[in-house]
């Protein structure tokens, strides 16, 4: 599917990382979601009910973002994806961006970023 909704770099105070000082003082991350699913109907309809609401992806990212503490972005990002693919079956895949600027690195680097692309299983023929 090439029809897409985009949320990007959703900005989170929140206490993920693997360092206890990352538990005790927390930082920001950005997260992004990049959706495909088909928006012909509701582009056909001009009809919300046939499509998904970019507020309530926001409001998912911002609740699993903020009421649980992950290890990993990894997890953070697959717990996001999970929660997209159950809570809206018009979405086909989903691809998950966390960043990560103030990551823990010795080094000068502007951050850190992973990505996880998860896509529904084809239904049972």
């Amino acid at each position: 599917m090439s029809d897409r909704i985009l949320v990007e770099r959703i900005a989170v105070f929140a206490y993920h990382g693997l360092l206890a000082e990352e538990a005790r003082i927390g930082q920001r991350f950005y997260i992004s979601l990049d959706c495909s699913l088909d928006l012909g109907p509701a582009g056909r309809s001009d009809d919300v009910s046939q499509t998904v609401s970019y507020a309530d992806l926001t409001r998912i990212v911002i609740a699993i973002a903020t009421e649980r503490r992950f290890a990993l972005i990894e997890a953070l990002a697959e717990a996001i994806a999970g929660e997209v693919l159950d809570g809206f079956p018009r979405i086909e895949s989903v691809d998950v961006r966390v960043d990560k600027p103030s990551a823990p690195v010795p080094a000068v680097i502007d951050g850190v970023a992973i990505v996880v692309t998860r896509r529904r299983p084809p239904a049972a023929a």
